[in-house]
């Protein structure tokens, strides 16, 4: 199909299919939960047809991937799984604007991180992960696509998030937004608050990124000056802050704390609500999936049903019950045309609740086991220990050249274990140097002694619960 003809399909479908304006999307999504179970479940079939017509069309992809698959979808079910390896691997086929591909959009966007946060072409935003699987993946997002993400959590959060008298201080007080995420690349924690801040002076004033990569006494320092009134961002990162507060280094108040990215447990959540002086929520997402879930009033997680497509299943991917903890999950976006997800292995276990929520709410209700963010340590020359965070350590490793995929354990107060799998192609010797040399500055700039670098022979594995794990101490 030509260049002209797949664009074509794409503009008309992105009318038809996701919701034409603004103010419809919004009505549709608050009309949904009204209707009860009977009418998310019709929605999602009909989105679900629509997108799976309009891959089959626009993704040479998808529609070599459906060739045996009936023209009439009634049940996501009747469709093949996608992994994020074989997508990336077809990446320029599985987009569905030709005029995107992989090459372009590393030479002419994430190579340079000036863009962060940019629109590429004038309409979509791209962000980089490597998600709970360890597979490296980029994600672009239509502008459908962020009006739903954006009117989903408005409407469904608006009384959960951000409580009344929350806003109330934050109004006394001023807003100074503080996101704590990985800085020094195209993530989505950065691309989206850069996004917001590139919108607006009076955002860029007053929302700022704090790299969790910088040396722990740097990021104290800065947070300390700008006195955020809100946090967000990885949970790991705000335990590590709120141990600076007892000891009384941070000295910061913020209104609200917003955990997303890694699992938050019952003990990182009472002590960041204890040190900090402020309530923890949190949010489970991803960036395939940034709207998937909305929490409610007595805190549970509702997966937003007429969006997305959740199938909890097994290791050998057949559906589990509800009421069973799952394997990995299955999930299906039904609005983002340019970069079809459709039965994609997220990497979670989780859980569907087998009873309606007591919130009243007819969305199904998960429990997520998520990402873990143990925190590991390194000694120090002084005789201390210095905490560093899994996804700091993690992404200098990720972010070298010729990494495909990557697992660091913790060996020792002076040691770490490096499983690498080397992109096809590369020379292995020279990415384990390469490697070297990025972790041996990293360790230095967050005042550790020399630690040594342990090339495994083995290659990055899952481990007994199927859970495939990036950073960890033996």
């Amino acid at each position: 199909m030509g260049v002209g003809a797949r664009a074509g399909l794409e503009g008309n479908f992105a009318m038809r299919g996701v919701a034409g304006t603004a103010a419809g999307i919004a009505w549709d999504i608050w009309r949904a939960e009204r209707g009860g179970q009977e009418g998310i479940a019709r929605r999602q079939r009909a989105r679900l047809a629509e997108l799976v017509g309009f891959a089959r069309s626009a993704s040479p992809y998808y529609r070599h991937l459906y060739r045996d698959v009936p023209d009439d979808v009634a049940d996501v079910r009747q469709l093949p799984r996608a992994g994020k390896r074989e997508l990336m691997e077809n990446f320029d086929d599985w987009v569905t604007d030709p005029h995107i591909t992989l090459a372009k959009l590393q030479s002419e966007l994430l190579s340079d991180l000036s863009q962060i946060g940019r629109s590429y072409r004038g309409k979509y935003l791209v962000v980089t992960t490597s998600g709970t699987s360890g597979e490296p993946a980029v994600l672009v997002h239509d502008r459908n696509s962020l009006v739903v993400v954006s009117l989903v959590v408005r409407i469904r959060e608006r009384r959960t998030l951000v409580r009344p008298g929350e806003v109330r201080t934050l109004v006394r007080r001023g807003l100074r937004a503080g996101a704590l995420v990985a800085g020094g690349g195209h993530f989505a924690g950065v691309v989206l608050t850069e996004f917001a801040r590139r919108r607006a002076p009076a955002i860029a004033r007053r929302v700022r990124v704090f790299s969790v990569l910088r040396p722990l006494p740097e990021l104290v320092a800065e947070l300390n000056a700008f006195n955020p009134t809100l946090l967000y961002g990885y949970p790991s990162a705000m335990v590590q802050l709120a141990a600076e507060q007892r000891a009384g280094r941070l000295r910061i108040r913020p209104v609200l704390a917003i955990s997303s990215g890694e699992n938050l447990t019952a003990a990182g959540r009472a002590a960041i609500e204890a040190s900090l002086g402020c309530r923890v929520t949190d949010r489970y997402l991803s960036s395939e999936a940034p709207a998937l879930t909305s929490q409610c009033r007595i805190g549970a997680f509702h997966v937003n049903a007429d969006w997305y497509i959740v199938e909890p299943v097994d290791a050998d991917y057949r559906p589990v019950p509800a009421g069973v903890t799952s394997h990995t999950v299955l999930v299906t976006n039904l609005f983002n045309r340019v970069q079809p997800i459709i039965r994609y292995d997220l990497g979670d276990r989780v859980t569907l609740a087998a009873s309606p929520c007591l919130c009243g709410s007819p969305l199904p209700v998960v429990k997520i086991e998520g990402r873990a963010g143990d925190l590991v340590s390194f000694a120090a020359p002084d005789g201390r220990t210095v905490t560093v965070l899994p996804l700091a350590l993690g992404t200098v490793i990720e972010e070298t050249p010729g990494v495909r995929r990557f697992q660091a354990i913790r060996t020792g107060p002076t040691s770490v274990r490096l499983r690498l799998e080397t992109v096809p192609g590369a020379d292995r010797a020279q990415v384990q140097a390469a490697v070297e040399e990025r972790l041996g500055s990293f360790f230095k700039t967050q005042g550790t002694v020399p630690i040594a670098v342990d090339h495994a022979d083995e290659p990055p594995r899952a481990d007994r619960s199927g859970k495939f794990r990036q950073v960890w101490s033996a």
